[in-house]
């Protein structure tokens, strides 16, 4: 069992992400929540091809990636649960939540640390809020990311599985909760005791910095309210909020070039 998440890793990965953005996509036609001004057409091919650039930036520098690194720190005994005797299903549990609260401080860091944020706006400076949006970020913030997971996933020993489990759920939730998607109130008020939902998520799109600075989680909802960042609803309302960062507001601004050099120009924001 310990090769098998790691043989199957790209197959189980990239099949799950295919199903949910494929449905997710087609989710967004059937029941939308905002309309969008800006086309599919203009933001989803650099969306996408950023996906596309962000394997291939993990694969070259951590060959191994995250389930790797869970099987080699399992040889090596490293780690809580490679030291201390559990069951195997609480380690499993323990480690992907472990994992998810994890990801909550990560996130925060990436607000407040200013050239960690330069990496990071890119991906709020989508001008509009959907499915892609949840693949859209910059490939230097994505290996500084896998390099933090990496160092959990040692420390926790978490088994292979488990980290499978988590990175799957990671990619499937991130894309749901970018969604543009509708649900009933009464619906989305009972999912958010279990996952982040895309209304929940939205207020952290906002380009009001309060608002941006709430709802980091991308997979429990739980951290949020734990730690104080928990916002319900945006101040102007899901339909009449604006959506992105002041710094960058026009259409070009979506380009792929555009988007790469991003955290390079302008000056961060101040810390606060």
């Amino acid at each position: 069992m310990s090769e098998m998440p790691l043989t199957h890793e790209l197959l189980i990965r990239g099949g799950v992400f295919a199903f949910v953005l494929l449905g997710m996509a087609l989710w967004e036609v059937v029941a939308r929540r905002r309309p969008q001004r800006i086309p599919r057409r203009q933001r989803w091919p650099s969306n996408l091809a950023i996906v596309v650039l962000d394997t291939l930036a993990v694969r070259l520098v951590f060959p191994l990636a995250a389930v790797g690194a869970a099987l080699v720190a399992a040889e090596q005994g490293w780690g809580l649960f490679n030291l201390v005797s559990v069951p195997t299903w609480l380690a499993m549990v323990a480690s992907v939540v472990m994992l998810d609260m994890a990801i909550y401080f990560q996130h925060r860091l990436f607000h407040v640390v200013p050239w960690l944020w330069r990496l990071h706006r890119m991906h709020h400076a989508d001008l509009e809020f959907d499915v892609t949006t949840g693949l859209r970020f910059h490939p230097l913030e994505i290996l500084i990311s896998m390099g933090i997971k990496l160092a959990v996933v040692a420390l926790l020993g978490a088994p292979a599985l488990a980290v499978l489990i988590f990175e799957v759920l990671l990619n499937a939730t991130s894309m749901f909760n970018h969604g543009n998607v509708r649900l009933p109130a009464r619906l989305d008020r009972w999912l958010r005791l279990a996952v982040v939902t895309p209304d929940m998520h939205r207020v952290h799109h906002s380009i009001v910095r309060q608002e941006t600075d709430s709802n980091f989680g991308f997979n429990l909802p739980w951290w949020d309210r734990l730690f104080g960042t928990y916002r319900d609803q945006p101040a102007a309302g899901h339909l009449g909020m604006t959506i992105g960062i002041e710094d960058f507001r026009e259409a070009h601004d979506l380009r792929l070039d555009r988007m790469l050099l991003q955290p390079f120009v302008n000056p961060p924001r101040e810390v606060t």
